[in-house]
């Protein structure tokens, strides 16, 4: 498998979810609409946060023993697998279980990419893959992100501000009723904001 390629490939698919406004369904800062990807939806949130670009991707960065295990309430466990180029890894994330137990533990092996864009972006692009070192594992459900990640825009004017996207479309696999997955997303990205947030706030200047 080219898992390169196909972390590249996530990183154009996500750069043109931020640019295209057609379809998404409102919900607050969370929008959503049919994936072209897989029988689901891909999510789509958009908020402007008070902290520097720095501060913001310092939380957001997807590297092992980061801050992100520690805030985010749908990240347990991170793990590199693979370091593929300076810009790619192969990463196994932990879910813990959630919705009061009706979603129990997942994990998620992907292909992770970050990459820096002219206007001073920066992103994160991740997509499943399969890696031997980590087949599917017991207690865990195994769960499959399609393209999926986010994007920490600079805001002209503001060096103090930064425009966060993110982007979810993740089959998370078994047997869950449509109805729990299609309310645990939008609420779970709120939170998702909410925490970041607090968490940028709690670090010091950069």
């Amino acid at each position: 498998m080219d898992y390169e390629q196909r972390a590249r490939d996530t990183a154009d698919c996500l750069l043109r979810y931020r640019t295209d406004e057609a379809g998404w369904k409102n919900n607050v800062v969370v929008s959503w609409r049919p994936s072209t990807e897989f029988p689901g939806n891909v999510y789509k949130g958009v908020g402007v946060l008070n902290g520097s670009p720095a501060k913001v991707w310092e939380c957001l960065k997807p590297e092992p023993n980061g801050l992100r295990v520690k805030w985010d309430d749908n990240v347990k466990k991170f793990q590199l697998l693979e370091q593929i180029s300076e810009d790619v890894a192969i990463c196994r994330t932990v879910t813990p279980s959630a919705a009061m137990g009706i979603i129990a533990p997942r994990d998620f092996v992907d292909a992770i990419l970050v990459k820096r864009y002219e206007d001073g972006a920066i992103s994160s692009n991740a997509t499943n893959v399969t890696h031997p070192s980590c087949p599917p594992q017991s207690g865990y459900v195994r769960g499959f992100n399609h393209p999926c990640g986010c994007i920490c825009v600079p805001i002209s004017g503001e060096p103090n501000k930064t425009q966060v996207f993110s982007f979810f479309q993740t089959d998370l696999g078994g047997l869950l009723p449509r109805s729990v997955v299609d309310s645990f997303f939008p609420s779970s990205m709120a939170d998702f904001y909410s925490n970041l947030a607090k968490s940028v706030k709690s670090l010091k200047d950069l």
